[in-house]
């Protein structure tokens, strides 16, 4: 299957430039990415995309098996790079998908130059002294309410996600996004992202690596991203002074000038 479509690639920006993947998290699309995209790509080429079950993709290439954990989605991101004749690739993923960029560079580090994780969480779940911002009592609710009700799920949620109440259109933008992907493909998808644990997977990563945290955030709170930080070799930590889980929409300007600083430093 031709990964243009399957995945409804678009390639903007700086045909010269340093290739940027941007990948969206769980229950949105390449949308989201739409107010990063003229800084960034005045300075580099974007490949934007959707996740199979998400957006745009085909609805042909959807399969729950397939897609119950996120090792598929690293294989469709690998798959992405080949077929787009991808080099020297800046993995740039939002959320869950910046695990999915982990474990990609872990399985070919080569295909990469850099890591930027935006918002990342290996594990939502408390576990001893780890703290992933979520009880097991609260991953069952969440995902009950998700099954339940999903429209109605996505439009009670995107709030507290989006964490900028003055701003309610960036909520609204949010869970519109939610609404245009599938129910069913998005119950497949949250199981596969709340109940993850990719922390064994971090110190493997050879790829240098920016770590991008929001100030207050309550899907990946105080301390998720030092801990991705200090478990990556080498890993620079940087927070946005923005609240809630995507600083690419409340925040795009810092957002932008953090990218920007890393893809074009030494590092």
């Amino acid at each position: 299957m031709d990964v243009r479509a399957r995945n409804n690639v678009e390639i903007v920006g700086q045909p010269t430039g340093p290739t940027l993947v941007l990948a969206h998290g769980f229950g949105c699309d390449q949308t989201l990415w739409r107010r990063v995209t003229g800084p960034l790509g005045a300075r580099y080429r974007l490949v934007l995309f959707d996740h199979v079950g998400s957006g745009g993709s085909d609805p042909a290439a959807w399969d729950a098996t397939r897609y119950s954990d996120l090792e598929a989605y690293a294989d469709d991101v690998l798959d992405l790079i080949d077929g787009l004749h991808l080099s020297d690739v800046v993995f740039v993923g939002h959320s869950v998908a910046a695990m999915m960029g982990v474990l990609a560079a872990n399985r070919r580090p080569g295909a990469f130059t850099k890591l930027v994780l935006v918002a990342p969480s290996p594990r939502y779940l408390d576990d001893g002294d780890y703290r992933g911002g979520f009880t097991r009592a609260d991953i069952d609710e969440l995902l009950e309410s998700l099954e339940s009700n999903y429209l109605g799920w996505a439009r009670a949620i995107a709030p507290t996600i989006m964490g900028v109440p003055e701003r309610p259109e960036l909520a609204d933008e949010l869970a519109e996004s939610f609404c245009r992907t599938d129910p069913a493909c998005a119950k497949v998808f949250a199981r596969a992202t709340f109940l993850s644990d990719n922390r064994a997977d971090l110190p493997r990563v050879r790829v240098p690596t920016l770590v991008l945290e929001c100030a207050h955030d309550t899907i990946a709170p105080a301390g998720v991203g030092a801990f991705v930080a200090d478990r990556i070799p080498g890993a620079a930590l940087r927070t946005v002074d923005t609240s809630g889980h995507c600083p690419q929409v409340s925040a795009p300007d810092a957002t932008a000038d953090a990218i920007i600083a890393f893809v074009d430093g030494a590092r």
